[in-house]
């Protein structure tokens, strides 16, 4: 088992910005490609931000690229996503997300494991 688990949620106005980190434990967590999701009320789960194992090939939704930056610590077993220039349409809960397949993880194809979530507020 890797248990994840999100921080760096809250509320911000419009043009600020959040750093959201998502804590490992259990497996080997470089071992593992890791994705950031979100998901806004009523619409279904989409891709963030997505970094392989080593840290590189980082992948980004166009609706964030330019603004969010996906990075990782494998030794501290952390992932995360620093938000900038935050747009109220970015207003949804954050998951990460583990997968040994990267491509599988992208697609959220039978994905190993997921977090629990944080919540992001971006008033206008």
């Amino acid at each position: 088992q890797l248990q994840l688990v999100e921080s760096g949620g809250g509320l911000v106005q419009a043009g600020g910005s959040l750093r959201l980190s998502c804590a490992a434990s259990g497996r080997t967590f470089s071992s593992y490609a890791m994705g950031w999701f979100r998901q806004a009320p009523g619409k279904e789960r989409e891709f963030v931000a997505i970094i392989s194992w080593s840290g590189g090939s980082p992948d980004y939704a166009d609706s964030v690229k330019g603004r969010f930056t996906v990075n990782r610590d494998n030794a501290k077993n952390t992932l995360y996503l620093q938000m900038n220039s935050l747009k109220p349409e970015d207003t949804a809960v954050y998951y990460c997300a583990a997968d040994l397949n990267i491509s599988r993880l992208r697609l959220q194809l039978r994905v190993d494991y997921w977090g629990q979530g944080t919540q992001v507020t971006v008033s206008s």
